[in-house]
């Protein structure tokens, strides 16, 4: 039994995937931003799956403290995760801007999942075989620093693939420097039958399902064990090449050097 934390699991993919996890018997944490969704949907799996081992962490994931938070409360209240699934995303919403003034689908997509990961190590550490994957796209375009800052503004789609591409490059680098941890990227699927989907495109072309089939995947099984920084993309069902900046050393470490700079304001 595996004790396993997904992000942004009150919809889409994220929390079909937990349904999956908790039927096979593994100790799940949920996540949400409102507290009577995350409750409901603990409530729910719980049922769906008769697994009594469902909690959950709430954090709104364009609020860069609200993840520190939760980082403290992971550490405080899990003993020990052996997987962690940064699936929480956003693509179309009200406002282009976090309250601090960032890019909101850079903050969500890319600077949330780095901050969450970068501060539950130890937690990690003490997993057994662990695992992080990182939800990535097939939509990736290079990161430009003023995106990343928060002082360019450019369309949902151009700051969604800068996003994606930013989390692809550090997945690569934390997978170096924690070799310990099998770190895999995933494009899950284009255009799969999700809320996010639906709400950017109108339309969708798989099936959600075919996306919650490779994260399970990923997460439990053992021909993975030894794939450590690469790039799952599943519209092509195997391993592939990453967006030629994940290979770019000068780019990353310059992408990594900004994060840390931004993030200490």
């Amino acid at each position: 039994m595996k004790t396993i934390l997904i992000t942004g699991s009150t919809d889409g993919i994220g929390k079909l995937t937990a349904l999956k996890l908790a039927k096979e018997g593994h100790e799940i944490y949920l996540h949400g931003r409102s507290e009577d969704k995350l409750n409901a949907v603990i409530n729910e799996l719980k049922e769906a799956s008769n697994n009594k081992n469902i909690k959950g962490f709430i954090a709104d994931f364009s609020d860069l403290n609200a993840v520190k938070q939760m980082a403290e409360q992971i550490i405080n209240d899990v003993e020990k995760l052996d997987v962690l699934i940064n699936n929480a995303g956003i693509f179309k919403t009200a406002t282009n801007k976090t309250k601090d003034g960032l890019d909101i689908r850079m903050a969500v997509n890319y600077l949330a999942p780095y901050i969450l990961t970068e501060n539950i190590i130890s937690v990690l550490e003490k997993g057994t075989n662990t695992r992080v994957v990182n939800l990535s796209s097939a939509a990736q375009s290079t990161v430009q620093k003023g995106v990343l800052s928060g002082d360019a503004t450019v369309n949902a789609s151009e700051s969604y693939a800068q996003s994606k591409l930013a989390l692809t490059m550090w997945s690569f680098i934390f997978a170096k420097q924690h070799q310990n941890i099998t770190t895999i990227a995933v494009n899950p699927g284009s255009l799969l039958n999700t809320k996010m989907v639906k709400e950017a495109y109108g339309q969708h072309w798989s099936p959600a399902e075919k996306g919650v089939a490779i994260l399970f995947e990923l997460a439990t099984s053992k021909t993975h064990q030894n794939e450590s920084g690469k790039y799952f993309d599943n519209d092509k069902g195997m391993y592939a090449k990453a967006y030629p900046d994940v290979y770019n050393l000068i780019k990353t470490e310059s992408l990594i050097t900004e994060t840390k700079s931004i993030l200490k304001k």
